[in-house]
C-alpha cells in the first residue's frame, strides 16, 4: 500500500512552491484586487467594492494577467519574501493561510476541485462590484465592505 502523500501546500512552505503550484494556490476570488483605504489615524485597511479597471466583475478574474503591471502600475505582485507583510489580504485567501501554516478551506478548488465554488460560497463579490471607472475615488467610502485584519 502506498503512502497517502500531503498535498504540497501542507508539506511545502511558500518559498519552497514552484511557480505553478504559486499561481494554482489563488481561489479566484478578485478580493486582492478591490480598492482598499487605509484609515491615516491607526493605519487599518479598508477594502471597497469597487473593482480594479482589469478586474473581470463576474468571473473574479484579471482581464490581463501576464500585462497588468504596464496597465496598472501600482499592481501589487505578490511573492513569497512579502508573507510577513499578508496581513492586508482577506483571512480566506490562500496565500495568507499558507503563510501561517493553516489548511485551505473546504470551498478552496485545490480541496474540493471545483473552482466555482468560491463564489457560490459568495467568498468572492463576485457580480456585487463596481468598476474603478463608475466611482469618482472621493465617494470611494461610500462602498465600504470590510476591514482587513
Amino acid at each position: 500500500m502506498a503512502a497517502k502523500v500531503e498535498p504540497f501546500w501542507k508539506r511545502k512552505s511558500l518559498a519552497q512552491l514552484d511557480a505553478e503550484e504559486w499561481e494554482s494556490l489563488c481561489d479566484g476570488c478578485g478580493l486582492c484586487c478591490l480598492q482598499k483605504l487605509e484609515d491615516e489615524d491607526d493605519g487599518s485597511v479598508y477594502y471597497t467594492r469597487i473593482a480594479c479597471k482589469l478586474l473581470d466583475r463576474d468571473s473574479c478574474r484579471c482581464s490581463d494577467y501576464a500585462n497588468r503591471r504596464a496597465q496598472v502600475p501600482d499592481c501589487i505582485q505578490l511573492d513569497a519574501a512579502q508573507a510577513e507583510q499578508f496581513k492586508w489580504l482577506p483571512p480566506t485567501c490562500a496565500y495568507r493561510l499558507v503563510a501561517a501554516g493553516s489548511d485551505l478551506p473546504p470551498w478552496h478548488h485545490l480541496v474540493c476541485g471545483d473552482r466555482n465554488a468560491v463564489h457560490e460560497q459568495r467568498i468572492s463579490q463576485a457580480g456585487r462590484m463596481l468598476s474603478e471607472n463608475q466611482v469618482a475615488e472621493d465617494d470611494w467610502e461610500d462602498h465600504l465592505i470590510f476591514r482587513a485584519g
